[in-house]
């Protein structure tokens, strides 16, 4: 994995084994112990990841994903650390699902995009994403920027 500065702070704090390389961004993400008690939206969240690692196991049937998902549907779907809240009225209305974490900054919020490198025929770029993240609304802007 790699990232740039910004990403340091939001991995304080978390499981020393989940940050060996090689990283899995998505364990590290919904596991108990990485991110998944800091994630504000960790239901919509969690289910938004299974559904991407379930439309590549369909494209490619890789045999490492179907027991990364089979891992990750393991972790639990809800923050066991807090109360769930009521659902707030969806504001993307399906579009995207935000990513939204609560830090010592407060809750950020970002929306994220993909990229994925390569053709059908080439094996090592087609395993090659770029995902990044932009703030979604105007604190969290102003928070990354302080």
């Amino acid at each position: 994995m790699s990232a740039n500065a910004a990403v340091a702070p939001l991995l304080e704090g978390l499981d020393a084994e989940l940050l060996k390389p090689p990283v899995n961004v998505l364990r590290l993400s919904l596991h108990p112990s990485g991110l998944a008690p800091r994630i504000a939206n960790l239901t919509e969240w969690r289910a938004h990841l299974l559904l991407r690692v379930r439309s590549q196991i369909g494209r490619t049937a890789d045999a490492a994903l179907i027991d990364l998902l089979e891992e990750l549907t393991k972790f639990p779907a809800t923050n066991l650390l807090k109360p769930r809240m009521p659902p707030r009225r969806d504001e993307t209305a399906g579009v995207f699902v935000p990513f939204q974490i609560v830090t010592n900054a407060g809750k950020l919020s970002f929306i994220s995009t993909t990229t994925i490198f390569g053709t059908p025929i080439d094996v090592t770029l087609s395993e090659l994403a770029l995902e990044c993240f932009f703030p979604a609304d105007e604190a969290t802007a102003q928070a990354l920027q302080r």
